[in-house]
């Protein structure tokens, strides 16, 4: 270490040498004019805070996501009224698991998008496709760089004219998919069956699915993941997306039962 930086002043500094001791010269990564630690410590490829999964299904006259509300902090259940699921204009949802931080991010750049339509005063507006594509765009060409934001996006919409809804998937590498049930993270496990066989019972698919049976479809499969995921909650969020505009449900809690863990050989306080 440096203990007399007076007798250096107005000289320039010489990075070769770590005048701090930080790490051995040998093993040192600045050994060129460049300043020590100029780009700080860089964790973005270690996401810390991060949402679970996410669920979305399209019925008849509209599309359905569900969320719940918490980010888990490693594995620490620590932030409990976190809103996953955000309206972008008039008829689009995007639900987000995985990295908040990025999460965020990705809600600014759109803010700012959708600003810029609305400043631009043409007369057109950005429709669910062409938000999910934008997004789409957005995780490839970060996925491209070698930095990509850790999430998985679940985008519902409808089109007004043709009432018509859109159900798209794009993950941290840029994968894109559309299906009439979507689920990211441990959702697609465990819950993608539930989803999944209800559209299959009916005969023409989701276009038989009415409203109230789609919401009881995800509030069950919420509470199977709040059963099986350890990163989940018994507090979601339902966004209702039709002609008529975005609606986000206040805070819900599914219906759980827990006596029959007593008769569980190994659980609480039994001796045999």
């Amino acid at each position: 270490m440096d203990h007399f930086p007076g007798t250096s002043w107005g000289k320039p500094r010489d990075d070769s040498i770590d005048p701090y001791a930080t790490f051995p010269v040998s093993s040192a990564k600045h050994l060129n004019n460049k300043q020590s630690f100029a780009d700080g410590v860089q964790h973005t490829q270690q996401p810390i805070v991060t949402g679970t999964s996410v669920l979305g299904i399209k019925y008849k006259g509209g599309v359905m996501l569900a969320a719940d509300m918490l980010a888990s902090y490693g594995s620490l259940a620590r932030f409990k009224d976190i809103r996953r699921l955000v309206p972008v204009g008039e008829h689009t949802v995007i639900g987000a698991g995985g990295d908040l931080s990025d999460f965020q991010y990705i809600q600014k750049v759109l803010e700012a998008r959708m600003t810029e339509e609305v400043l631009a005063d043409d007369g057109h507006i950005l429709k669910t496709p062409q938000i999910f594509e934008y997004l789409a765009r957005i995780m490839y060409n970060r996925r491209t760089k070698g930095n990509p934001l850790w999430n998985s996006f679940v985008v519902g919409g409808i089109d007004k004219a043709t009432q018509e809804g859109f159900l798209s998937y794009v993950d941290l590498i840029g994968t894109t998919y559309s299906a009439p049930s979507i689920a990211t993270g441990y959702g697609s496990y465990i819950a993608q069956p539930l989803l999944r066989k209800v559209l299959d019972d009916l005969p023409n698919g989701h276009l038989d699915l009415t409203p109230e049976l789609a919401r009881k479809t995800l509030e069950e499969s919420m509470k199977v993941l709040f059963y099986r995921d350890a990163r989940s909650l018994n507090k979601f969020q339902i966004a209702n997306i039709t002609v008529d505009g975005v609606e986000i449900s206040e805070p819900i809690q599914a219906p759980t039962e827990w006596a029959f863990a007593e008769g569980l050989r190994g659980y609480g306080a039994q001796t045999q």
